[in-house]
């Protein structure tokens, strides 16, 4: 009588490569999220980009591209909440991770931004299939109608600073920047490395640069407490939670990030405002993007992420089941990479002169630029740099910065 439970065969050998594969991912996912400026997305395109000299089939290419991306989304937080920490008399204006780390909480925004990640993950997952049918579905008439929804949420963004001066200087902002956008997406400079574009340089001065420059009169990271999560556990579910949910809406949305759909989480479950539920937040919707990307593009055919361009740069055929597993098993990795070098990394981070530090980081953004984009990018980080300082100094969020890439996007050009 043949069993009634159908057996599962793995092929060792073939396990064995996956795995690799998925070990070398998450190997270059732990340098990517580590060195601040650099984003697995470049890696993804330099390793699309050296394909043809890299040894195994493409799906395996595809496999540790895909783990890269996932466990990079674990680990930025870590020197994103390390370097650029500002003088304490202006924790005010600080990021709201940095403004964890001034109080001696940096320990515990690394759990929550683990924590955020991994429940993001663990929602995401389960979710995925039934929100990507929705999606579907939907896509058709947001693609219709992009340039409205696009709108609707630079409207939401604008609407939710505290005072009416900061929104006006929000939506200048946002024009600026889009402007800026409009004159650089499409230029293609010879360049070092063809991987990458304008991209780097705009988002490393937008972004990357004003943090550094406020931090260049700080005293740096200072003695922090204990790790204990001070956040009730429900918050922290229902934040993460949120935060996937919103994941999927980056996934099938261009020019949406992370920090935008944070905004929007926060705003609308106010019970979980605060720099520890903007984190949670962040994290989880920088983790199930990565999950909800893969899906849209098996859904609608388009990725939404550098990860997946390279992804299909290479060819690398959409073996969904496995990708899932990869996914799942580098989650499981950048979770515990996470809380194994991120109590490290602040020590290391708080012992060294922060100054000197933060000069160097500018000047390996300017490196990144130049490799990334030539003599032309390092001009358009310094553009940017300088853009990414103002809405702050007016007392208006950096995220509205993010018109370079909606302002494009929503005029089709």
């Amino acid at each position: 009588m043949p069993p009634l439970i159908p057996r599962l065969v793995v092929d060792p050998l073939t396990a064995t490569l996956v795995l690799a594969y998925v070990a070398a991912g998450v190997a270059l996912g732990m340098v990517s999220g580590l060195v601040p400026g650099l984003h697995a997305n470049n890696f993804a395109l330099v390793l699309a980009a050296a394909a043809a000299d890299a040894p195994g089939p493409p799906l395996l290419l595809g496999v540790a591209m895909l783990a890269a991306g996932v466990v990079h989304t674990f680990l930025d937080a870590v020197p994103a909440l390390a370097l650029g920490v500002p003088d304490a008399a202006m924790a005010a204006t600080a990021l709201p991770g940095h403004r964890l780390v001034i109080a001696g909480r940096g320990r515990e925004a690394i759990r929550l931004s683990a924590l955020g990640s991994g429940l993001a993950v663990a929602v995401a997952l389960p979710l995925a299939v039934p929100v990507s049918a929705a999606m579907e579905s939907a896509y058709p008439a947001v693609r219709d109608h992009l340039p409205l929804v696009l709108a609707a949420v630079v409207a939401l963004l604008v609407g939710t600073e505290p005072t009416l001066r900061a929104g006006a200087v929000g939506l200048a902002a946002f024009a600026a920047s889009a402007a800026l956008g409009w004159l650089t997406l499409d230029l293609s400079p010879a360049a070092p490395l063809a991987a990458g574009g304008m991209l780097t340089p705009l988002f490393a001065g937008l972004f990357g640069a004003p943090v550094l420059v406020d931090a260049l009169g700080g005293a740096g990271v200072p003695e922090q407490a204990d790790a204990a999560v001070a956040s009730p556990r429900r918050v922290v579910l229902g934040t993460a939670a949120a935060g996937a949910l919103a994941g999927a809406v980056v996934g099938y949305l261009p020019g949406i990030s992370s920090a935008i759909a944070a905004v929007v989480v926060l705003a609308a479950t106010p019970g979980t405002a605060g720099d520890r539920g903007y984190v949670v937040a962040t994290s989880g919707v920088n983790t199930a993007n990565t999950i909800f990307a893969l899906f849209a593009l098996v859904a609608i055919g388009e990725p939404r992420t550098g990860v997946l361009v390279a992804f299909e740069t290479v060819s690398a055929p959409l073996n969904l089941p496995l990708l899932v597993a990869a996914t799942l098993l580098a989650s499981v990795a950048g979770f515990c990479l996470v809380l194994s070098l991120g109590d490290r990394y602040l020590r290391v981070v708080g012992r060294m002169d922060y100054r000197r530090l933060s000069v160097g980081v500018l000047c390996l953004l300017v490196a990144l630029s130049w490799l990334f984009a030539g003599p032309v990018g390092a001009v358009v980080f310094a553009a940017s740099a300088v853009l990414g300082l103002v809405p702050v100094r007016f007392g208006a969020r950096r995220v509205h910065l993010m018109g370079v890439l909606i302002g494009p996007i929503a005029l089709g050009l």
